[in-house]
């Protein structure tokens, strides 16, 4: 890791969880502690020094749950998802690890959470989590069933010692979703629309105090299976050796130079449909030098990938190979003329194996049988502005624009066959999506502010505007031209009532949909006419949350979601939960 943070609070394990239509997430992250600083755009792998100053005596004293994860591009709020952003604010003081937290909200919503752990001898401590939502759906605008759950179970343990950190986790999770996004048809209501995820991730990560030769070592994996017997592996190793702080003569100027290398194999297999297979063996060389005077710096670098690919399906007959090397440019400046001011630019690039499990995470709703390719960036230039004024108000804002092959996107499937009968499977009925691809240049404008006009008074911003042209496509399907967010803490009452309000903006969507009707002729066959040009309007969410600490060890919370009651789609065919109320109970010890 190259950015000291510091966590008052055991993380929720695991990287991330699958997104499921309708309901949100309302899990209490205990004692998270917010540092004042602007949140990230986009993550940005360099070789800029940053100081660990990890002390192995204050590590033990406030040990650190670490998670191997990306930085969200905006948010990491899912409007209708079970995962999605923690609105709720949380509690400084004390670090209380172990908590029991259960609470109920219209929709029949029920979420329980617990946490666990223990510190042994030898500065080792073990731990365990489990979570659990779930929620009847949307009884009153769809005939059929739409409830959903997800439960999350893992364990982890964190070790510090002399030289560096050490940690291990665990997680199965069980996601049971439905495709209930049906326009086109009137299916049954006892129809079986059922879909569900099984994923078991294991990741190790050890970081070394000091940025001596090598630096951290990551090693991640996972499993995964659904109910239509698609099965994904997933191991991915990443080393990063570094050497910093090497000073060039008298001039003040420090030399760092980093060298990652990476690993990474995906072995996709789908038994329904056209049966698509695919098997990617990735690894990548990312060499950087940084020149750095005080807060400026000058970034030279490259990435080099070797891909190893193979894709096959019952269309295409047989195995399609393809060996390719890239390479991509990596480089990036900073010109600090004040702390509140500081211009920076760059170019970047990489290639980006698109696997099942990051597409669930993206669209549940997309039909068990993929043909997955990976994205290549071939370059991207930004240019940006930020800075920090009186430690009051933080901001960045950068412009950016590149060149991506094979863009992926989610595009509606039709049905898959014109029989006239609604005696089908669950992903049958016009209701679920594809991944598509297409090449194209990308612009982009992103913005993010922090301000903190009282102690006790936090308010951020983010917005993010992508605009794509396509080679073949005339528009992007079901990616917002803009999206935004906006949101709020505030304590009271000596720190014993917690308030929090996030707002989430999008623009509306550009789909493919389709008409079907049922045509009068011997053969009784399914007539279906696209609509390429349909739209999924934007939408306005709020949530409110409140937490009041009557004492130590309990305290009472109530979270209030989508307030607008708008039942709005975020893909064709699936609304999401009106205004939900969600009210509960919390004891930590």
């Amino acid at each position: 890791m190259n950015r000291k943070i510091q966590f008052l609070s055991i993380l929720f394990l695991g990287v991330s969880q699958f997104a499921f239509a309708q309901i949100k997430e309302e899990k209490l992250i205990l004692n998270k502690k917010r540092e004042p600083e602007v949140k990230k755009i986009e993550k940005k792998k360099t070789s800029v020094e940053t100081i660990k100053n990890y002390p192995p005596e204050e590590k033990s004293q406030n040990p650190v749950k670490y998670t191997i994860t990306d930085v969200p591009a905006v948010s990491d709020f899912k409007t209708s998802t079970i995962q999605g952003q923690d609105v709720t604010p949380k509690f400084e003081g004390t670090a209380q690890n172990n908590y029991l937290q259960f609470g109920m909200g219209n929709f029949g919503k029920i979420l329980a959470d617990a946490n666990i752990s223990k510190t042994l001898e030898n500065k080792l401590e073990v731990g365990a989590d489990f979570h659990f939502l779930s929620t009847l759906g949307l009884k009153k605008e769809y005939a059929w069933d739409s409830k959903q759950s997800s439960t999350a179970i893992g364990a982890y343990l964190n070790s510090y010692g002399e030289k560096g950190k050490f940690n291990l986790n665990a997680q199965y999770g069980l996601d049971n979703n439905r495709y209930y996004g049906i326009y086109a048809l009137e299916p049954a209501a006892d129809v079986d629309l059922k879909q569900r995820v099984n994923q078991f991730k294991v990741n190790g990560y050890y970081d070394f105090y000091s940025n001596e030769i090598l630096n951290d070592v990551r090693v991640k994996s996972s499993f995964l299976k659904d109910h239509f017997d698609a099965q994904e592996n997933q191991v991915s190793i990443l080393a990063n050796l570094s050497k910093h702080a090497v000073e060039i003569g008298k001039s003040g100027i420090n030399l760092n130079a980093d060298l990652g290398v990476g690993i990474e194999a995906v072995k996709s297999e789908f038994a329904i449909r056209d049966k698509n297979s695919s098997n990617f063996f990735n690894t990548t060389l990312d060499p950087k030098v940084t020149f750095r005077k005080g807060d400026s710096y000058l970034m030279l670098g490259s990435t080099f990938s070797f891909l190893n690919a193979k894709n096959s399906n019952d269309v295409i007959g047989g195995e399609v190979k393809n060996n390719k090397t890239y390479w991509f440019p990596q480089a990036e400046f900073q010109f600090a003329a004040a702390k509140e001011f500081k211009f920076y630019g760059g170019v970047d690039g990489g290639l980006k194996l698109n696997t099942y499990g990051d597409l669930l995470q993206m669209n549940p709703f997309i039909v068990s049988d993929q043909f997955l390719t990976p994205t290549e960036t071939k370059y991207h230039f930004y240019a940006g502005l930020r800075g920090d004024i009186d430690e009051t108000f933080k901001y960045d804002f950068s412009a950016g624009y590149g060149k991506i092959n094979n863009i992926m996107f989610f595009q509606a499937n039709n049905l898959f066959d014109n029989n006239y009968t609604l005696n089908r499977s669950a992903y049958n009925f016009a209701n679920t999506f594809s991944a598509v691809y297409d090449d194209g240049n990308v612009s982009d404008i992103k913005g993010s502010v922090q301000y903190f006009p009282l102690e006790n008074l936090i308010l951020d911003a983010e917005l993010k505007f992508t605009k794509y042209d396509l080679k073949n496509y005339k528009d992007i399907y079901n990616v917002p031209l803009f999206n935004a967010s906006i949101g709020a803490k505030y304590t009271m009452l000596d720190k014993k009532l917690l308030l929090g309000f996030k707002g989430i903006f999008a623009s509306d969507r550009t789909t493919n949909s389709f008409a079907i009707e049922g045509v009068a002729n011997p053969d009784m066959m399914y007539q279906s006419t696209e609509n390429r040009n349909d739209k999924v309007g934007g939408y306005a969410d709020l949530n409110l949350s409140a937490e009041y600490k009557f004492h130590k060890n309990f305290s009472v919370f109530a979270i209030g979601n989508n307030l607008l009651n708008s039942n709005y789609q975020t893909y064709k065919g699936y609304k999401v939960l009106g205004a939900q109320i969600l009210g509960g109970v919390k004891i930590t010890f």
